[in-house]
Order: C-alpha cells, then sequence, then structure tokens
C-alpha cells in the first residue's frame, strides 16, 4: 500500500508531462515562419542495397537510410541533458523540410514492422530525422562501349517548396564516405569511386532552389560477357576455318559447315541483343560480332571462290584435252593432204593460192597449211599476244593453294582486328 502511494504522483506527473509534450507538438505542427536566416540541413547517406541496374529501362534501385538534422529554437529544452527519442507518430506534429528524391522514378517508405522512422531530440533543438526509402532512379547511360564501358549515376535531393532563401542544405560533416557501400557486391558491376556535389538550382520561374548529389562510377564486370559471348563468337571463327583442311571435292561437308556457323552467328548476334535498348546508338559487342560474322561469312565466300576455281580449271583441262585430240586427228589429215599434194592431187589448188596470195586452210584441219603477207602475219601475233596478256592477268588459281594461303590469312587478320578492337575499346 505504501508502494501504490509513492508511485500514484509519479505516474501523475509522467501522464502531465506528456500530455503538455503532446499539446506543445501541436502547437508547432506549423510551417516556420522564414522571417530570419535560412534553415540549415545537413544530410547524410547510408546505401543499404543497390538491387538492380537496368540498361534497358536506364534505371537503378536503391534502399537508403537518409539522415536529415536541423535545428528548431521552439522544442529547445533545459530541464535535462538527455537525448530524447520519439517514435514515427511524433513526425506528424513536427516541421520537416520537404525533401525529394529529383531524378526518382518510383518510391515509398518501409512500414515492417512499423514505419522506419526515427527521431531524435537534443536539449538545444536540434532535430535528428531518419528515414528508409526504396527508389528507383533514372540512370542516363552511354552504351557505346557496352561491355567496357563504365557508368556515372546521380542520386538528387532538393527542397520543393522551399527556395534557398528558406533553406539551406549541406553534406553532415561525418559524411565524408557513404557507409555500408564499399560492402555491396553488384552482379554486374564494381563501384570504383563515389563524390558528393552541392549546387544551386536556378528556376526562372520558381527561383533558386539547393541541390545536393551523390555521384558514383559504376565499371561493368566483363567476365560474364567473354565467357557467353566473346568466347562463343571466338570458337564460332575458328569452327569456319576448319573447311579449309576439308577437301574440295568434300561439297556437302564444306557448304554445311560454312551456313551453319554463319547461322549460329546470327542467332548468337540476337539473342545477345535482346538484353539491350533497341538504340540507334553502335556498341562494342555489335562491332565484335559483326566481325566475326564478317570472317565467318569471308570463309564461306572462300570455298564458293576456291571451288569455281576448282570447276573452271577442270574445264580449261577438258578442253585443252579435246583440243590436243583434235590437234593430233588434224595432224594426221594434213600429212595425209601434203602426200597428196606432193603427188599432184592439189596442185591446181596450190598454184591459183600462190597467185592471189590469199590465206586458204585445209578443210577440216586444226593447223593450218597456208600462204599469208607480211601485214596479215603481224595482226595475228599482235592479238595473241593481248590475249596471252589478258588471260595471264586473270589466269585461275589452283583451289588447294587457295586453301593453303586462306589457312595463314584468316587467322593472322582476325587476330590483328581482335588487337585493334581490344585496344581501342579499353583503352
Amino acid at each position: 500500500m505504501e508502494l501504490l502511494t509513492w508511485l500514484f504522483p509519479a505516474l501523475v506527473l509522467l501522464c502531465t508531462q506528456q500530455h503538455r509534450c503532446i499539446r506543445y507538438f501541436d502547437d508547432t505542427n506549423s510551417n516556420i515562419l522564414f522571417s530570419g536566416p535560412p534553415v540549415n540541413v545537413a544530410l547524410a547517406i547510408e546505401v543499404a542495397s543497390i538491387d538492380h541496374i537496368s540498361e534497358v529501362n536506364m534505371e537503378y534501385t536503391m534502399t537508403v537510410f537518409l539522415h536529415q538534422s536541423w535545428r528548431d529554437d521552439r522544442l529547445s529544452y533545459n530541464h535535462t541533458n538527455e537525448t530524447l527519442g520519439l517514435d514515427s507518430r511524433f513526425v506528424d506534429k513536427l516541421w520537416l523540410p520537404d525533401t525529394f528524391i529529383v531524378n526518382a522514378k518510383s518510391a515509398w517508405f518501409h512500414d515492417v514492422t512499423v514505419e522506419n522512422k526515427l527521431i531524435r531530440l537534443q536539449p538545444d533543438g536540434v532535430i535528428l530525422y531518419s528515414i528508409r526509402i526504396t527508389s528507383t532512379v533514372a540512370c542516363d547511360m552511354d552504351l557505346s562501349k557496352y561491355p567496357m564501358d563504365e557508368q556515372e549515376c546521380m542520386l538528387d535531393l532538393e527542397s520543393y517548396g522551399y527556395s534557398s532563401e528558406d533553406i539551406v542544405y549541406h553534406w553532415s560533416e561525418n559524411q565524408e564516405e557513404i557507409h555500408g557501400l564499399d560492402k555491396l557486391q553488384l552482379a554486374q558491376f564494381t563501384i570504383t569511386n563515389y563524390q558528393f556535389t552541392t549546387e544551386i538550382m536556378n528556376f526562372k520561374s520558381a527561383g533558386q532552389f539547393p541541390r545536393l548529389s551523390l555521384h558514383f562510377h559504376l565499371r561493368r564486370n566483363r567476365g560474364v560477357y567473354i565467357i557467353q559471348s566473346y568466347v562463343p563468337s571466338i570458337l564460332l571463327v575458328a569452327m569456319s576455318w576448319v573447311s579449309f583442311w576439308i577437301s574440295q571435292s568434300a561439297v556437302p561437308a564444306r557448304v554445311s559447315l560454312g551456313i551453319t556457323t554463319v547461322l549460329t552467328m546470327t542467332t548468337l548476334m540476337v539473342s545477345a541483343r535482346s538484353s539491350l535498348p533497341r538504340a540507334s546508338a553502335i556498341k562494342a559487342l555489335d562491332v565484335y560480332f559483326w566481325i566475326c560474322y564478317v570472317f565467318v561469312f569471308a570463309a564461306l565466300v572462300e570455298y564458293a571462290f576456291a571451288h569455281f576455281n576448282a570447276d573452271y580449271m577442270k574445264k580449261q583441262k577438258n578442253k585443252l584435252k579435246a583440243r590436243r585430240q583434235s590437234a593430233e586427228i588434224n595432224v594426221k589429215n594434213a600429212i595425209v593432204l601434203f602426200s597428196l599434194s606432193i603427188a599432184g592431187v592439189s596442185q591446181g589448188l596450190a598454184i591459183s593460192n600462190r597467185q592471189h596470195r590469199i590465206p586458204r586452210s585445209l578443210p577440216g584441219s586444226y593447223g593450218t597449211i597456208e600462204i599469208e603477207t607480211g601485214e596479215t602475219k603481224q595482226r595475228q601475233i599482235m592479238k595473241l599476244d593481248k590475249k596471252s596478256g589478258l588471260k595471264s592477268l586473270f589466269k585461275p588459281i589452283d583451289a588447294d593453294t587457295i586453301d593453303i594461303y586462306a589457312r595463314a590469312v584468316f587467322p593472322a587478320a582476325f587476330a590483328a582486328v581482335n588487337v585493334i578492337y581490344w585496344v581501342a575499346y579499353t583503352m
């Protein structure tokens, strides 16, 4: 009974002070009249996670703890030196800076199991307000060097309604580094650097507004792209070179190998582009795919060229063989006719030919027996020289020789193009 008598006045006093405190917060639930200097608001950020970075939508999703601190002299007290911890119910009773994320596409607060908001009130009226926010933020990306690219994404914080005459933002003195950012493990990127900036945004219709920005630099991890895109492309190009060691007579084998590599390369290009935005910019991966596609297609064209030369030389050999056989027959016929002419059978024909100086060829002969003038002989010699010059200029190459050259030229050219490519996009 004595214990209850001792506790009852303390409980009444506590309830009275709590009621006064709530009434006091109700009285201060009005916007500050900025008759004096602007309110200094210190901001600090802790990164909990970066969940997803999308090249298709040009955005990233980040969960952060946003800490804001400012002074409100109306809330100062001197009856104790302890800092008061208040729950989220008092948020609606306080004046709060209207901070918003400028480049956010969407954002939400966390409320499991209660609203993730924290308030600390110090005796001198300094308020610490902390909230947990998940936001999907826009990030403009330059994908011209994809997947050897480096991106810079920003998180912009600004006052929505108060101009720089009413409120001033600055990064907290304790914000020398972002807590939690060095421990993040991203699937496709590595955070290489970050920096804080402060600027004043000029809007003609509304005035000047303070803005704080967090810039963080991302370098794409290339390992997965080397395994999924570059190595298969190199192997397909090397596979197309196998046809150089296959016999020219094996037409189905070489044609099917060339067409298969071309179609596989096309499928690989389409599948790689499906995860990227339909942008007009040419990416580094597209350039490499087209390089490999050209080499694969060139291997197929090389076989067509070699096969054409082999077929052409085969026809030429058949023609030459037929001409030799015909020449042998014509020589025999010429010998017979020459013997008959000696015997006097064709004496009249020979006399008339000598009188008129007209070249006559023996009927059915390949090698002609004729009497010509000097001018006619010179013209024929000039014509033969021109034809032989053109034939030597466009002389077909042996198909096996083409394959031998291709075995050395194709790998050397592909290696040189690779050196130029990797130097150009990684430097």
